[in-house]
């Protein structure tokens, strides 16, 4: 009896487990589907009640930045950024550069796009225009200390749209000089510090600008019967030493040491071309350099020769002065293996106004302004621009604006050239940036930038055409290249 008791009650009980474990007639089996959304909501209140990681992605591609060792160095800058905190999360996008202008359209006109994007300057910049963030409230917001900078800087960054950038790789401009031309010549070196006058030859002191340059200079180019440019007799079908070259400057840059930038080339109201007067009184000190009766520019055969470095003339030694960046210091190889040795002087004044107008070429990293996360985005920048400046600067072998990173860069280039006594100038040639920067933004750039360039290879081609004339064509070219939809 009370066996049978025992498996009545074992039963019993097998039969409420098989009950509760049956479906019911208004309940269906969870499906896998179901299932994994209910996971998904039980996944998002997590995440809610914890706070949500945000994303950051960063598009690099437009510059530098997508060499193999490169891109390992970013990565690694990722690691240590997504290390040093649990907010955000940033997300490295590397394109190759031929493709990344498309790559970057595509992912903006879907609304897609990246939220940080760089290293780029600003000619890769300019492609995007109207695309980038105002920083100044995140700024405010995120409390950054922009005096970590000089003013001069941060004003670069300023455009019609805000503050869409801050500095972070920067390259000034000096004149590059070689001592021993000048010696031989008997003339004395380029100043060493913006404000000291220039000392010629009978002990007259002049200031030191342009037609100064254009005076030392005229007696630095000889030709092969020794004769300079200045002597009854001198050859100028057969130069041998030129005494300056604008080193790789394009027609644009050349007006930025006058003073005018790409801003200044067009009303943003009408689209109408304007060449302003620095670009013209440029232009016509380059062109008589070349043609007029005494030349001290090498003319665009001259510059391309293979005697004068194909192109890279202060390199090839026959240049007793290069105006040219401090990323020109990747370049000249060719000169330091021959034992010829340069040193930098500072840069002179447009004669007209008195005033030194520099170029600082710089990289720096922009927003995207359609960034759901703005303050994120600035987070992220503000890392890239000042804790991640040890390892990125010399990644894209910068100068950092911060001064107080500066050295290592300036000791690495002192490894390569010892016998440079000082890089000041350069330095120095940080407090004059082109404002406005003379790459920047033109109407339809790539066509307008293009066309420049094509009226800089005419005047160093040929020296028949009517200048005046020239520059008159290229105003109305550019009215109708800005004025296109």
């Amino acid at each position: 009896m009370r066996k049978l008791l025992l498996v009545l009650s074992i039963l019993i009980v097998a039969s409420m487990v098989l009950a509760a474990c049956a479906p019911t007639a208004t309940e269906a089996p969870a499906t896998e589907e179901a299932m994994t959304e209910e996971a998904m909501t039980e996944e998002a209140m997590t995440e809610e009640a914890m706070g949500d990681v945000v994303q950051i992605r960063w598009f690099v591609g437009l510059g530098t930045g997508t060499d193999p060792a490169q891109i390992t160095v970013q990565e690694e800058v990722v690691a240590d950024f997504n290390a040093s905190q649990d907010a955000i999360e940033l997300v490295l996008e590397v394109v190759p550069y031929d493709s990344a202008r498309d790559t970057l359209s595509t992912q903006i006109a879907s609304g897609n796009g990246p939220d940080v994007i760089g290293p780029v300057g600003w000619g890769g910049s300019n492609f995007f225009n109207g695309q980038y963030l105002d920083m100044t409230d995140a700024i405010a917001a995120t409390g950054f200390d922009t005096s970590i900078f000089s003013d001069e800087l941060v004003k670069f960054y300023v455009t019609d749209e805000g503050q869409v950038g801050l500095p972070f790789a920067v390259f000034p401009a000096a004149m590059y000089y070689v001592p021993a031309m000048f010696d031989e010549a008997g003339l004395n070196y380029p100043p060493s510090a913006y404000g000291e006058m220039y000392v010629m030859p009978d002990g007259t002191e002049v200031a030191w600008d342009w037609n100064t340059v254009a005076d030392i200079a005229k007696l630095l180019t000889v030709d092969v019967n020794g004769l300079n440019a200045t002597e009854d007799g001198f050859d100028r079908t057969q130069i041998v030493q030129v005494g300056y070259v604008p080193q790789w400057q394009h027609a644009m840059h050349q007006v930025g040491f006058w003073g005018a930038g790409a801003a200044d080339f067009y009303d943003p109201a009408t689209l109408e071309a304007t060449i302003p007067d620095e670009a013209k009184q440029a232009w016509t000190y380059y062109f008589d350099g070349m043609w007029g009766d005494q030349p001290f520019i090498p003319t665009g055969a001259l510059a391309g020769s293979p005697e004068f470095g194909g192109g890279n003339v202060f390199n090839s030694g026959k240049a007793a002065m290069g105006n040219t960046h401090m990323w020109y210091t990747c370049c000249l190889g060719d000169l330091a293996a021959a034992g010829v040795e340069f040193q930098v002087g500072v840069l002179p004044a447009n004669p007209n106004d008195g005033q030194v107008h520099g170029r600082v070429d710089a990289d720096t990293f922009r927003i995207w302004k359609g960034t759901p996360h703005p303050n994120e985005a600035f987070e992220v920048v503000a890392y890239l621009i000042t804790t991640a400046v040890p390892k990125l600067a010399p990644a894209y072998g910068a100068l950092p604006a911060i001064e107080s990173e500066q050295q290592a860069f300036l000791d690495k280039q002192s490894e390569t050239y010892p016998f440079v006594t000082s890089w000041q100038p350069m330095l120095d040639g940080l407090a004059y940036p082109d404002i406005p920067s003379a790459e920047g933004f033109m109407p339809n750039y790539n066509e307008s930038w293009n066309r420049v360039g094509t009226f800089g290879d005419l005047m160093a081609n040929d020296g028949t055409i009517d200048l005046d004339a020239e520059i008159a064509t290229l105003e109305s070219d550019l009215t109708t290249i800005f004025q296109k939809q």
